[in-house]
């Protein structure tokens, strides 16, 4: 299902205040994206973090509480449609064992979730030249899916 599919039957079972959503897929590579995409479906996912820095970059505004979006796929098919329901910025090195319990990954520890996070932000930053710290500032977001198949 496309992402424009999955909205409109999502709009026409529900009260929609703001009918605009983001569609995004997780980062890494294909196998991730819909490992991830996957957890989110089955609730254990219902978390995620991303680097500040990007943000600045893109000129884009943090997530907002209340924003909708669709969950892609590494093929670009629609999985579930999320509301963002808390967003804070911490450093990397401060981000709690409860937030890294939420993003639902490897064994739910917060040593598991800063290794693969790690190598994660490592490699995203070389992309615009800039190195991971663990001092850097990162954006956390809690959601909760509101639609599914």
């Amino acid at each position: 299902m496309t992402e424009k599919e999955m909205w409109n039957i999502y709009t026409k079972n529900n009260y929609v205040k703001n009918k605009t959503y983001d569609a995004w897929c997780f980062g890494g590579n294909a196998s991730k994206a819909n490992k991830l995409a996957k957890l989110v479906v089955n609730g254990m996912k219902t978390a995620t973090t991303s680097a500040y820095q990007l943000y600045e970059i893109d000129n884009s505004p943090l997530p907002p509480i209340g924003g909708l979006n669709v969950i892609l796929d590494s093929d670009n098919n629609a999985v579930c449609i999320t509301e963002t329901t808390k967003v804070y910025t911490c450093p990397f090195n401060q981000v709690s064992e409860s937030h890294a319990f939420k993003e639902g990954e490897g064994d739910l520890s917060l040593t598991y979730w800063r290794k693969v996070h790690i190598d994660f932000f490592s490699k995203e930053l070389n992309v615009y030249n800039l190195d991971f710290d663990e001092n850097m500032i990162v954006v956390c977001e809690e959601f909760k899916v509101v639609w599914k198949e």
